[in-house]
């Protein structure tokens, strides 16, 4: 599987403000990225076959510009892209609180077909520290994708009031 990467001037900013990396270090993981202006780059378009585009973080400037397909970005681009060709769009909105014009922008991309998934930390799972609660988030984007993970177990139900069920029960 092949990654390919586009980080936006605010996201570049976001990685440097709020990670122990830089951005070479985020663009050195992926197989390939593209400049955020480049909307000639292969992920621009529909006959470059992908398992699907993942936008995270994504700002509710972005979703709006998806959401009303103004396609100037490469971002916007790849994501129009991504639902005129039906392969599944998962964006990571992590604005909060939530107005009634974010929650319509959301509402739309939802009609288009894409899965908006909000990156809240669950606590079902009892986290032991930030990495779980991140981990968790991206498990489920990667079952999202239909893509292999171990990063989190399935989640075995419970037994009875407040108890896990233990796997094999």
């Amino acid at each position: 599987m092949q990654t390919h990467l586009v980080i936006s001037a605010p996201g570049k900013r976001t990685i440097v403000e709020e990670t122990a990396y830089t951005v070479a270090d985020v663009e050195s993981l992926a197989a390939h990225h593209y400049d955020i202006r480049d909307i000639g780059a292969s992920i621009a378009s529909g006959s470059f076959r992908t398992a699907g585009m993942v936008i995270a973080p994504c700002s509710i400037k972005t979703a709006g510009a998806i959401a009303s397909c103004h396609t100037d970005s490469l971002i916007a681009r790849a994501a129009d892209v991504t639902l005129k060709e039906g392969r599944p769009l998962i964006m990571l909105v992590r604005e909060t609180p939530l107005h009634i014009g974010h929650l319509k922008c959301m509402l739309a991309l939802a009609e288009m077909g894409a899965v908006m998934l909000p990156p809240m930390p669950a606590f079902y799972n009892r986290p032991k520290g930030l990495d779980d609660i991140v981990n968790h988030t991206i498990a489920r984007v990667l079952d999202r994708l239909n893509l292999p993970q171990t990063l989190v177990d399935e989640w075995p139900g419970t037994t009875r009031r407040g108890a896990r069920a233990e796997p094999g029960d």
